[in-house]
């Protein structure tokens, strides 16, 4: 069943309104047709099953169906500071991490990032970003659309940080599997978690430092050296199959 996402405001208690771009989809992209059935949420986990009733030239019309109780969201917010990587893997990295259900994904600039986000160039590239994001949410029937932020300094990442429950740093150098296995066991009931990943040439030592002196948590993945663009979504496959609820 396909899902589209709308404004709590185009909401009725019998229909839903879709405009935008949707519109264009449904009608002649996916050629769908007076009757079928579609899945629409509105981005804060309340979720419909509907008939389209009209299709019209600016906007289609649905009747709703099915309220659907069950969130498919995950029982935390997972925040992914990705430090930023070359070429395209930070487009790829954004599709798998929504897939995998973190909720706010974070470019970050660090001292060993080789690429770039230009200032002049950000608003257009996280635009592009999101619209990823709203792609992978809708092929992975989110309840949600996550965001992609503005690129941070370290310090911006850190700070940021500060302000969620646990905040996890899976780094190369790190060792002890069970103290890894513990620490994931231990975010059972947390509503928060910010996940630090370094860019192609790894975290400096002193923001591995920095991180310890804020509190944040390091960890070891495994004996195995993971490329950047593997790293995140290894600690998220982990955290989705432990949290699920």
């Amino acid at each position: 069943m396909y899902r589209f996402f709308v404004e709590p405001s185009q909401i009725g208690e019998q229909e839903i309104v879709i405009t935008g771009s949707d519109v264009n989809h449904i009608k002649n992209v996916l050629r769908m047709r007076i009757g079928e059935e579609i899945a629409i949420s509105d981005g804060q986990e309340r979720e419909y099953y509907c008939i389209i009733d009209k299709l019209e030239e600016d906007q289609v019309i649905a009747c709703v169906k099915e309220r659907v109780e069950e969130s498919k969201e995950l029982p935390v917010k997972i925040t992914l500071f990705q430090g930023i990587p070359k070429s395209d893997k930070l487009e790829l990295i954004i599709q798998k991490a929504v897939e995998l259900g973190a909720s706010e994904i974070v470019p970050v600039s660090m001292k060993r990032s080789i690429a770039k986000i230009e200032p002049k160039k950000a608003d257009k590239k996280i635009e592009r970003f999101n619209a990823i994001a709203l792609s992978a949410a809708k092929q992975a029937k989110r309840s949600v659309i996550p965001t992609v932020l503005m690129p941070m300094s370290w310090k911006e990442a850190l700070n940021y940080g500060k302000t969620m429950e646990r905040c996890i740093v899976p780094y190369e150098d790190a060792r002890g599997i069970s103290h890894a296995r513990d620490l994931v066991k231990g975010l059972h009931g947390v509503k928060s978690i910010g996940i630090y990943i370094g860019p192609e040439g790894g975290f400096d030592e002193s923001e591995i430092e920095q991180a310890k002196e804020a509190g944040f948590e390091i960890m070891t993945l495994g004996k195995r050296i993971l490329r950047t663009e593997t790293a995140g979504l290894a600690i998220l496959s982990i955290l989705m199959f432990e949290l699920e609820e």
